[in-house]
């Protein structure tokens, strides 16, 4: 017998809460992504780490928010716990992998490419997995030309994701690539579930019911985890205040004058003498034009 799908069965509230974990994510995975770009490079793998643990944290919240509005009118549903964390676990590892290809190889076209194929192939694989978590009185199948575009849309949106976690600059920039990404993660989950279609057993008499209670407990963690990622990125001041350039000293070998390092650039002449550094704005044509006014040829 088929199956009788409702996929909004809490109206807009499932799909605006899960795009909201899905922003959330992103704009945390952004912010830490660029602050691995600015730091020093003992500290670089655990801001990259954060990064790729807020982003796929926010994708399996969003993916499991969405799916609480998921009901099949003729059966119960349930999830498998340990499925349902192996989906977790899939969402952060591949997210981990190309948030650590971009934010070591940069965004050249061949790293960006591998990242974002593998990172869009992995959410891909961990809508999928969740789904298979799913238990009820029937079985479900899919229709193989929209399950294609789902994926499709997962490499397009982790290959952009991905890039902008190491391109985009300053917070405003950063917060409206996150809500682009939202919507890229939520469309891909929705075109997902719309592959979907129930084969609900014959001798099935159970009337459909909310997964809420099995799927909570669940969120919990992955929950508490965004809110204390957000707070390290709210304590963060080089985050807040959006100094996302990374920090260059111009190295010796460019400097150009005496002992002590001086070097002429841009009408700047800057002396650095150990770690104190003192700088004077100078006109060459300002200096020239007194020197010609002065009745001996020369300033005092």
């Amino acid at each position: 017998m088929h199956g009788t799908i409702d996929g909004f069965s809490y109206g807009m509230v499932t799909p605006l809460v899960g795009y909201a974990m899905a922003c959330l994510g992103s704009a945390l995975g952004l912010r830490c992504t660029v602050r691995s770009l600015s730091t020093e490079r003992a500290w670089k793998p655990g801001w990259l780490a954060l990064g790729a643990a807020s982003i796929g944290c926010g994708i399996w919240t969003m993916h499991f928010i969405a799916m609480l509005g998921f009901q099949v009118r003729e059966t119960p549903i349930s999830y498998d716990a340990p499925l349902t964390f192996l989906s977790l676990f899939v969402a952060v590892v591949v997210v981990g992998v190309g948030v650590f290809i971009v934010g070591h190889l940069g965004t050249r076209p061949a790293p960006l490419l591998i990242a974002g194929l593998l990172t869009g192939l992995g959410v891909a694989g961990m809508h999928y997995l969740g789904m298979a978590a799913m238990r009820m009185n029937g079985q479900i199948a899919y229709a193989p030309a929209v399950v294609v575009v789902s994926v499709v849309i997962a490499v397009i949106a982790a290959t952009a994701a991905l890039w902008a976690a190491v391109s985009v600059r300053g917070f405003l920039a950063s917060l409206g690539a996150s809500v682009v990404m939202g919507v890229a993660v939520t469309g891909m989950h929705y075109t997902g579930m719309a592959a979907v279609s129930v084969e609900v057993e014959a001798a099935s008499h159970a009337v459909g019911g909310s997964s809420l209670l099995n799927v909570l407990p669940m969120l919990v963690g992955p929950l508490i985890f965004l809110v204390l990622a957000a707070a390290v990125v709210m304590f963060d001041p080089l985050l807040i205040m959006g100094d996302d350039e990374p920090r260059h000293r111009p190295d010796r070998k460019e400097s150009q004058g005496g002992e002590f390092g001086e070097f002429r650039e841009a009408g700047v002449s800057r002396i650095d003498i150990g770690d104190v550094v003192s700088e004077e704005v100078w006109d060459v044509r300002e200096t020239s034009t007194e020197t010609l006014a002065s009745p001996n040829g020369w300033r005092s």
